[in-house]
């Protein structure tokens, strides 16, 4: 039953209605996921920077494999002295989570001694480690590159006697299945084994800061560590390349802003040595960077550049036409590198004693050690080996579609990873039996509806947070990478209050300019953008990266300080204000905006 009081301006998760039309929604997700009754008593927030649509059925693996690694990261091997792990529930097709914090500060001192040690030789190892970490994560890539699913025909071949193997081809199938998740499982324990470090330096540097300089905006911190090259670069200087060469090659003509890219490659195809020059350095630029998801690497729909190359296509264009222009396509790396330097000299000048500004430089030192990192984990992981994760995934579907048990291989996607071993076992067995398998006409009804739920629970517009306000936050990733703090929820709670022509947040890169705005829900939609205008979207990814050199500020729904967009645009030297908690609902597309990137508010001037 819902509680009487609600401690608090957000509804509590059990005051959370159905939408009409989706009632049954909780069949697509595991029972773990759900809110329980002791859930009022705690504050989540939704997660819709890795989440911003409702999860299908087998998309609900990556919150649910992510947090099963996060927390044991964080809790259980590095033990993080203020928190514990995060926790998510699902409602209506949204994630939300919650951090576990520690307060007890005697449990806090008696975990602090053992993440001294374990954190103290990550850090002071850190360039071997993250050596060692990349030749991990290519091995991992590799083998799960290597897995193929058997084919189950009427015979089996003959070496499987004549060799003495001793087990059939559909003994396999299972196995190879589970090996598939099994390593999407271990990934997720890569990816967050140095990432949790990474934010934890971060929040140490940020709060010395915060304490010396009381009023010191957190953008400021956040420039001392800007104009680095990482490789999530990579994707949009293979595009800047390729540009180039298209230029250079005299194939300018066929990247008019309305090119094609299948009418592009086939015309290549008559340019001659050109033609062909062009189209080889683009196939080699496509592995592995071309493998970026055209989103953040959490839904099955959101195919990679290389499977959608009309998105990559869409900075491309404008590349060329910039490059016969004779603009210079590079970002101000050099510029923000001077900058950053005498942003950390003007404030270290400032602290009072030797030992502080020690401690500064140590501090300082050790955030521009672990930020590239942070950014190029999320290449190999979310994008490079995610992608190809989905599309093993895919190919299990396109055995059960042979069976009969699906309609099409992408509604495998519509079953929870659970219930594909189920329909792997049904195809296993009827193979093994010389029989129909029996689960089409169980599944494929299922399937409809599951498809059918998502477009109505895609019409709700999910609070940004529920339950009580917290008192405490102390998860490094909530804080630097979601950007919930106390001010956020304060922020999220006065929304109602606000005048109807603001919007506030981060200000997490600084600058004043004013534009249209252009409101995209998807990166699918970002040929739409023009230049000169303000990008309004729920959170960005790096697949966003080439529309950074388009636009004119950036606001998102979502996103601290080390987010995403707010690095990129400091990179790229524009305003940005992020974690608005609801930008994209109060601005539609073609008002005209003010974004203060100073002061972290977004004015809707007409």
């Amino acid at each position: 039953m819902p509680s009487t009081e609600r401690p608090g301006p957000f509804p509590l998760p059990s005051e959370v209605a159905d939408v009409p039309g989706a009632e049954s929604w909780r069949s697509m997700y595991p029972y773990f996921t759900r809110f329980q009754p002791e859930d009022d008593k705690r504050f989540w927030f939704y997660n819709s920077m890795h989440f911003p649509e409702p999860m299908p059925a087998f998309d609900a693996i990556t919150a649910e494999i992510p947090y099963t690694a996060i927390g044991a990261n964080t809790a259980r091997i590095f033990v993080f002295p203020t928190t514990l792990g995060i926790e998510h529930r699902i409602v209506n097709g949204r994630v939300y989570i919650t951090a576990n914090p520690v307060s007890d500060p005697a449990e806090i001192g008696r975990r602090l001694e053992a993440f001294q040690e374990r954190a103290g030789h990550y850090y002071g190892n850190w360039d071997r480690l993250f050596a060692e970490w990349k030749e991990r994560m290519q091995q991992l890539i590799r083998e799960l590159e290597e897995i193929e699913v058997p084919e189950l025909g009427e015979f089996e071949e003959a070496s499987v006697v004549m060799e003495g193997r001793g087990y059939a081809s559909n003994h396999l199938v299972r196995e190879r299945y589970h090996r598939v998740i099994d390593l999407f499982s271990k990934m997720w324990n890569y990816h967050t084994e140095l990432l949790m470090l990474g934010y934890g330096a971060y929040v140490v540097f940020f709060d010395f800061l915060g304490k010396a300089f009381p009023e010191i905006p957190e953008q400021a911190v956040a420039r001392m560590v800007a104009g680095i090259d990482v490789i999530m670069y990579q994707p949009d200087e293979q595009l800047k390349k390729l540009a180039k060469l298209a230029v250079e090659q005299g194939l300018d003509d066929l990247f008019g802003e309305d090119a094609v890219p299948a009418a592009v490659f086939a015309a290549l195809e008559e340019r001659g040595e050109a033609g062909r020059k062009w189209r080889a350095e683009y196939e080699a630029s496509s592995v592995p960077w071309f493998y970026v998801s055209t989103g953040d690497g959490f839904y099955h729909h959101h195919r990679s550049w290389r499977d959608n190359p009309a998105v990559p296509f869409a900075a491309l264009t404008r590349y060329v036409k910039r490059v016969q222009d004779g603009e210079d396509l590079e970002r101000p790396t050099k510029r923000l590198k001077e900058e950053r330097e005498q942003v950390a000299e003007r404030y270290r000048a400032l602290l009072s004693s030797d030992d502080e500004r020690a401690a500064f430089d140590q501090m300082l030192g050790l955030c521009r050690l672990v930020f590239p990192y942070v950014e190029d984990h999320k290449f190999y992981c979310e994008h490079w080996f995610t992608t190809q994760f989905f599309e093993k995934v895919r190919s299990f579907g396109r055995l059960l579609e042979e069976f009969g048990v699906i309609a099409e291989a992408e509604d495998v996607f519509h079953l929870q990873h659970y219930e594909i071993d189920e329909a792997l076992a049904d195809v296993m067995l009827a193979w093994a039996a010389g029989s129909p398998a029996v689960g089409g006409s169980h599944l494929k009804p299922l399937v409809a509806e599951r498809k059918r739920m998502l477009e109505v629970l895609g019409t709700w517009a999910a609070p940004p947070a529920l339950g009580p306000e917290p008192e405490a936050l102390n998860d490094p990733a909530v804080k630097m990478l979601w950007g919930i703090t106390g001010e956020t929820i304060r922020a999220w709670a006065a929304a109602a209050d606000l005048s109807e022509t603001e919007v506030s947040g981060f200000a997490a890169s600084p600058g004043v300019v004013e534009g249209r705005a252009r409101v995209l829900m998807s990166v699918n939609d970002i040929g739409e953008i023009q230049a000169g205008e303000i990008l309004v979207c729920p959170v960005t990814a790096p697949s966003w990266g080439p529309v950074f050199g388009k636009i004119r500020a950036a606001v998102s729904d979502i996103g601290g300080i080390m987010s995403h967009a707010a690095i990129v645009a400091r990179e790229y030297g524009m305003p940005a204000v992020v974690g608005t908690g609801n930008a994209t609902q109060r601005i539609k597309t073609g008002d005209k905006l003010r974004v203060d990137g100073d002061e972290g508010v977004v004015t809707i001037l007409s």
